[in-house]
């Protein structure tokens, strides 16, 4: 068995759903707390053991490249005012990884940005991390998927369950077999079904972990809706042809960041967890609305 070591982060997306924030800027550069909600998912293959990262971007992303690189003049700037506490962090940046980048020219779907790392990732099993969804906990989401995939083999789609009312808005699995509490066989699964036809509620969420065998078939899957080509049906593909695909159902909160409300959940919530703001944002939240609520 392969040992898994190589990660692709798709962040070549427009940000449509958080605009203007992201009219010159990246979403994924969209801050939470003190760190782009990049580098936090870059944290987190990291710590699961891939050493190294290809991040597919396009136009207008030059401020991804920039902040995981070298930055002399920050550093000589830290190095001589002896802050050597914020010094350490931003070493940290351009030392934690080997990252890569590759262009996405066209905007044609999420399998065409996939497809953009074959040559670096070749016939390897590789981890996806989607840019737009970050997921908070003590064992990460990519380690999970990465214990998975050393246990049964194949490839491993991350997974939670989602209200009943809420399948309509992912890819759904369809479980066959029960491998353990958390793990099932997969036969398909069905983009955005009604609650009707859901086969299970267990939605794709954000992280996957493939066989190297995925390009194969991404390069004969046809584009669909809009001229893109997507993933899932790559997948698709490959379960039918016989490739074992399981479904692990991970732990941890989720947060969508390509939408207004998870930004701003992820922020509040992830400024709770942080030693140096959270005293500050419990009285902020305790003045400005519990005590104005009983004075009303």
């Amino acid at each position: 068995m392969k040992k898994v070591t190589k990660a692709v982060i798709p962040a070549a997306g427009l940000g449509t759903r958080v605009l203007p924030a992201t009219k010159a800027q990246p979403k994924e550069m969209l801050v939470i707390v003190d760190k782009p909600s990049l580098q936090y998912i870059v944290e987190e293959l990291v710590q699961s053991g891939i050493e190294d990262i290809v991040i597919i971007t396009g136009r207008n992303k030059n401020s991804i490249e920039d902040h995981f690189d070298y930055s002399f003049e920050l550093e000589e700037t830290l190095k001589e005012k002896g802050k050597e506490d914020l010094l350490e962090k931003v070493t940290h940046l351009s030392s934690m990884a080997n990252i890569f980048y590759v262009r996405q020219n066209h905007p044609l779907g999420l399998g065409h940005a996939i497809l953009k790392a074959k040559s670096f990732i070749g016939d390897e099993p590789f981890v996806i991390a989607l840019g737009d969804d970050i997921v908070y906990n003590e064992k990460t989401a990519t380690k999970q998927l990465i214990e998975t995939y050393e246990k049964y083999g194949g490839s491993v789609l991350g997974c939670q369950e989602v209200p009943e009312e809420d399948v309509s808005k992912y890819g759904i699995v369809k479980p066959t077999k029960e491998l353990d509490e958390r793990t099932v066989e997969i036969e398909d699964f069905v983009e955005k079904p009604s609650k009707e036809e859901a086969p299970s509620r267990l939605a794709c969420l954000g992280r996957y972990l493939l066989s190297g065998k995925i390009f194969e078939y991404l390069e004969k899957t046809e584009a669909g809706k809009g001229g893109e080509i997507q993933l899932t049906d790559g997948i698709l593909k490959m379960m039918k042809d016989g490739e074992k695909v399981i479904a692990h159902n991970f732990m941890g909160k989720r947060y969508d960041i390509g939408n207004k409300i998870g930004l701003l959940k992820a922020n509040i919530e992830f400024g709770l967890r942080n030693e140096e703001t959270r005293e500050d944002l419990i009285n902020y939240f305790k003045n400005e609305f519990i005590l104005n609520e009983k004075e009303k």
